[in-house]
């Protein structure tokens, strides 16, 4: 009869003991045996012909061996399950002498197995946190800008006879050339489309009231000033080159236009927003200040998850059986790793770890569940979003189509579980949490979140 002990070695770190007797392995040995000896090819024999030492010559030492250890992997499944014993990963084998199976001689066999068990801890009270919700004032210059932005991007280009502006658009051609401006055999050439303001400064003084055909030569570092410059190498795909500035080009007019501003009248209005009955230029501005409010509200909402998250990390005491871990990320990977390596990276890992618990803690406590039809919906939100936001039917066949695809990719749908599962927690821990509010400019507010993306990388 096998048995199963555990004693402890360590914090939250305990010993398995594995007694087999050969009563335990033997029968189903030699069933094994039997089983083989039927089916065995071996040349000179007719098929379940084969002596029965024969058999037990060439195959009984690995039959043997896999017959024990099903036998010693069942004993520790049972014993787990019947303790109702919660462990990270898997029991990991200690020193184990493989050796000492010997066919010719079936004796009573121990292993010895380690296991780390998975702490019981507290959440920390989240309705005493102090929270803070950044409230973005909304200016009128903010809404001055955005509604500028929309006039110009829902705007007409018109075609102009000459360059008078900075907003200028100007259709060129870039030419490699030498200093001299002949063309560079095998050269790049490349068409692209620009503001006028792109231009270093001197520069554009001198293309003030130049035509379409008209050229100048010059190096990249004293047409562009530096934003620019850089984007125009990337897409000239000089990005390599460490002397891209240095390179000359012919820049060629092709076309000039200028960018006409829509008018504010019902048309844009609706445009923008249809079937709101936005009639009023005041209306369509407070349209537009309650959208850039809700981006706001949207970012704020970001950063009050991110104060949970540090707020659960920083102040839920979780003890781990570091020694049992370390081993575990010893025996991961392809290749052994030193213990300088697992030193180096155990910080990391036992960060995850804790997180991985806190969440797990959540989602147990809580009920937290995700159904296939949640999945569904953020495949088609996913879908859509790639199609450019815009508002496309439901009921369309391909839809369903992509969607009901997208459900049979194992992959996807774990991901796609794992962040709406993510999303769930963190709307619960928010629900938890009574903020204080403090008013703060757009401007303090991207400042903040940059610093703390910053520091934490």
């Amino acid at each position: 009869m096998a048995t199963v002990t555990k004693e402890n070695i360590g914090l939250l770190h305990e010993k398995l003991t594995v007694k087999l007797e050969k009563t335990d392995y033997l029968p189903s040995f030699e069933k094994a045996l039997k089983e083989y000896s039927k089916k065995a090819n071996i040349p000179g024999f007719r098929k379940g012909m084969v002596p029965a030492g024969l058999i037990k010559k060439m195959y009984g030492p690995s039959l043997f061996t896999d017959e024990v250890l099903k036998s010693v992997d069942r004993e520790l499944i049972n014993y787990l399950q019947n303790d109702n014993l919660d462990i990270f990963a898997q029991p990991l084998p200690m020193e184990s002498d493989f050796r000492q199976l010997d066919v010719n001689n079936p004796v009573d066999y121990t292993f010895h197995f380690e296991i780390g068990m998975k702490p019981s801890f507290q959440l920390p009270d989240l309705g005493k946190a102090k929270i803070t919700r950044h409230v973005v004032k909304v200016t009128e210059e903010m809404i001055d800008n955005e509604v500028t932005r929309l006039q110009n991007r829902y705007g007409n280009m018109k075609d102009e006879d000459s360059i008078n502006s900075d907003d200028n658009v100007l259709n060129i051609v870039l030419t490699e050339t030498d200093a001299e401006g002949n063309e560079t055999e095998g050269g790049i050439k490349k068409d692209n489309s620009v503001l006028l303001k792109y231009f270093a400064e001197n520069f554009r003084n001198k293309w003030m009231g130049k035509k379409v055909g008209d050229a100048e030569v010059a190096q990249l570092k004293s047409a562009f000033d530096d934003k620019e410059r850089e984007w125009i190498i990337s897409d000239l795909g000089l990005k390599d080159d460490i002397s891209a500035a240095d390179k000359y080009f012919k820049i060629e007019i092709t076309k000039i236009g200028i960018q006409e501003k829509r008018e504010l009248n019902e048309e844009f209005f609706n445009q923008l927003f249809p079937n709101q009955s936005v009639v009023t230029e005041g209306e369509f501005r407070s349209k537009v200040k309650d959208e850039i409010q809700a981006y706001w509200n949207g970012q704020a909402m970001n950063q009050i998850h991110d104060q949970v998250f540090h707020e659960l990390v920083d102040h839920t005491n979780i003890e781990f059986p570091e020694g049992f871990l370390k081993k575990w990320v010893k025996s991961q990977g392809e290749t052994q790793k030193s213990d300088e390596e697992v030193e180096a990276e155990f910080p990391k890992f036992l960060s995850q770890l804790k997180w991985t618990l806190i969440s797990d803690k959540i989602v147990q406590d809580n009920a937290i569940q995700v159904n296939p039809d949640e999945i569904r919906n953020f495949a088609k939100q996913q879908l859509f979003s790639y199609m450019g936001g815009a508002n496309l039917s439901d009921d369309q066949p391909w839809v369903n189509d992509y969607v009901e695809k997208m459900m049979k990719d194992r992959k996807y749908v774990e991901d796609s579980y794992n962040r709406i599962q993510t999303q769930k927690i963190f709307e619960w821990a928010a629900g938890q949490v009574n903020p204080a509010d403090k008013e703060i400019s757009a401007e303090d507010f991207t400042k903040m979140v940059e610093e703390h993306q910053h520091h934490h990388h």
